[in-house]
């Protein structure tokens, strides 16, 4: 490392290297060496010679994107290493099938196997990390290269001095009231200028323009399902409302700035049933609403002021994926019951027609997004128009379908429900008058307001957690207790105006992680591939300019008004679809269609028996099962319960499987042989 490094402190290595085969690299890596005078002229054909004699016998592609050619001649009288960046990834043959992206040329006298050893072992530590990976991509100049080194060394000094914590630093338990809470804003602070400095990246905007169209679908869905199931008194335009001001004050004060906040299923159903129990009493509903978020809000900063969220300590990769697939599942089943039901839905007016229409609207939704996506992958093009094409792939489908829509305008197909004005959906006052209801109504309200508080708390920290999750790669620190009590306090503000109570939603969080990530291509030996994130651009302007857009739809309904409902179904299949890929549980739910011979050779596979696998995927499966009924049935409102009994859940399963195994099965971070092997 030290060798490489003196190198580049004395300019020897190339970025943007223009070349398209492996001959053309290192002849223009040997000629900038001589022009450096580091190597004589006369030696160039025997080191180029040298060199391609070696990569004729085995490619030097070792994987992680690097190659190392290396020759060794009598006439060279020092050991030297150069770094070379190329401009366009060359496919060399790398055993993982990764393109490669750097080299470092290895020159020597004969004899220095040794010193070419100690180099290949620097070089395979260096790489491997996937943060120098990451702004090695980057780096265009002397110094960003020399920063990398050293951001690399520093982190690898004390990843040795400090050891691994059972427990992350944001769930550790302070013992001081809002002790979490000054934690997590020391812990972010340092980072909120660097936050907004980031988002000055192309890549926030196509993050924008996904999730602006990603998180106003479900809002206007949920504002419209709100509206029905609680007469009219909060829809569409309290929703829009809501998630536009709660995300744009979380996005500036919130501690984990990547996690969106809006309207989720479970607040729907809360809020329905809240609603049929006041109009089954004759109690004002607003009011009522108001003084429950009210005794939510102030239990919820209790909570956050006594490190309440350090419990999600106990909450592991099992009840995460359990969640997370309920969610996405929700999702896939809500997109596909809206089509079945254009199809019930027929008369003289809304004829086959439609409900083809709408069938072909949304599906070509599903493939454009899905298939885009996938293009990243894709041999066409080069990188930067596929990253182009893979980030914008959901809004390109949204705006490809929708002029679809319009040069088809002869068939009746719904579209956003958008109200013409600004005014809420029935036409009330904006404040809710807190007085309406008796003081007995008003004490009573903190009754619901617990189970309310139960689901807020689950719901919040568990897509915290999902977001935050190792494999993620964030580097920011976390921040569950501030964050918690800031959603109290918005809790509060939508209670005193009648808007619906915003939380951490699941699909719309990892989707704007992943759209924010940088990822690479993984190759296992046994030949399947996965992508895996090395990069998260944490930045406050993507999730600040999304929800700026969602309030800015309300000055744009007649545009947003062209939009079909169907694309907008289509989306939700694909963010739902998305959000089922990485979920080791459903991963292990394919298993039991999979021939056994066949089995990929992952970490769990290897080293849990069959039966033990299978076992700890059907007990999951079991309790997805009951989340679902419960979450369906009528006592729907006590769905955050069934979330809670998870931990017993996995608890109890220690006395049924072995402690090896379920370490296992329920690690939180995919370990590192998972990852390609070098050659």
């Amino acid at each position: 490392m030290k060798q490489l490094e003196e190198a580049v402190r004395s300019g020897v290595f190339l970025l943007q290297c223009q070349a398209d085969d492996m001959p053309s690299v290192l002849r223009q890596t040997i000629g900038f060496l001589i022009e450096r005078g580091l190597l004589e002229a006369d030696q160039r054909e025997a080191v180029i010679g040298a060199l391609l004699a070696r990569e004729s016998e085995m490619s030097t592609a070792i994987g992680h994107a690097v190659a190392v050619p290396h020759a060794y001649l009598d006439g060279l009288i020092q050991p030297q290493v150069i770094f070379v960046q190329l401009a366009h990834p060359l496919n060399l043959g790398a055993p993982d099938g990764v393109p490669t992206r750097f080299l470092f040329v290895l020159l020597g006298p004969t004899g220095s196997a040794a010193e070419h050893l100690d180099a290949l072992t620097n070089i395979a530590r260096l790489m491997s990390d996937d943060g120098f990976r990451y702004e090695a991509r980057q780096v265009r100049t002397q110094q960003e290269l020399l920063s990398a080194l050293e951001q690399f060394r520093a982190r690898t000094a004390v990843s040795a001095m400090i050891p691994e914590a059972a427990v992350s630093e944001g769930l550790r338990y302070t013992g001081r009231l809002f002790g979490g809470v000054r934690a997590d804003i020391r812990r972010r602070l340092p980072h909120y200028a660097a936050d907004f400095r980031a988002g000055l990246n192309p890549k926030c905007m196509a993050a924008t323009l996904f999730l602006f169209f990603a998180c106003l679908a479900p809002t206007v869905t949920f504002g419209g399902v709100m509206a029905q199931m609680t007469g009219n008194q909060i829809g569409v335009v309290e929703m829009i409302t809501a998630a536009s001001f709660c995300g744009v004050v979380f996005a500036l004060l919130g501690g984990q700035p990547l996690v969106i906040l809006g309207g989720t299923g479970p607040l729907l159903i809360f809020t329905a049933i809240l609603y049929q129990l006041c109009d089954t009493q004759g109690i004002p509903f607003l009011p009522t609403y108001a003084w429950i978020g009210l005794w939510t809000a102030l239990l919820l900063l209790i909570l956050a002021a006594t490190d309440a969220s350090c419990l999600m300590r106990f909450f592991t990769r099992f009840t995460d994926e359990i969640f997370a697939a309920l969610i996405a599942f929700i999702f896939i089943y809500e997109s596909v019951k809206a089509l079945v039901n254009i199809f019930r839905g027929l008369d003289v007016r809304r004829h086959h027609d439609t409900a083809l229409l709408s069938l072909i609207l949304a599906l070509g939704t599903f493939y454009i997004a899905i298939n885009l996506l996938r293009f990243r992958r894709s041999r066409y093009l080069f990188s930067g128009m596929r990253e182009f094409l893979a980030d914008f792939g959901p809004t390109i489908a949204i705006a490809a379908m929708t002029l679809v829509a319009v040069f088809l305008r002869e068939v009746d197909i719904s579209v956003l429900p958008i109200p013409d004005h600004f005014q809420t959906s029935s036409g009330r006052p904006w404040r809710v008058d807190l007085l309406a209801v008796p003081m007995r109504i008003r004490l009573a309200a903190i009754i619901p307001a617990v189970l309310a508080v139960v689901l807020i708390f689950l719901n919040q920290n568990i897509v915290a957690r999902l977001v935050n999750n190792a494999d993620n790669k964030l580097v920011k620190g976390e921040a569950y207790h501030l964050d918690l009590g800031a959603v109290g306090l918005l809790i509060g503000v939508c209670s005193l105006f009648g808007l619906p109570w915003q939380v951490a939603a699941t699909v719309r969080s990892l989707n704007h992680l992943r759209s924010l990530a940088t990822t690479e291509e993984v190759v296992a030996p046994h030949g399947e591939t996965r992508e895996r994130i090395i990069h998260v651009l944490e930045n406050r302007i993507s999730p600040l300019a999304i929800h700026l857009l969602i309030g800015g739809s309300l000055l744009l309904l007649s545009y947003l008004k062209l939009i079909p409902m169907a694309v907008l179904y289509g989306l939700f299949l694909f963010m739902g679809v998305v959000s089922l890929v990485g979920n080791q549980f459903f991963e292990r739910m394919t298993l039991w269609l999979t021939d056994s011979n066949l089995y990929p050779a992952m970490h769990y596979i290897r080293r849990v028996p069959r039966g033990a696998i299978h076992k700890f995927t059907l007990l999951q499966f079991v309790c997805l099962v009951v989340l679902w009924i419960v979450k369906g049935s009528r006592l729907g409102i006590l769905f955050p319960l069934f979330i809670a009994l998870l931990v017993p859940i996995r608890l109890l399963a220690g006395r049924y499987f072995a402690a090896e195994h379920l370490e296992i099965l329920d690690a939180a971070e995919e370990p590192a042989e998972e990852e390609t092997e070098w050659a």
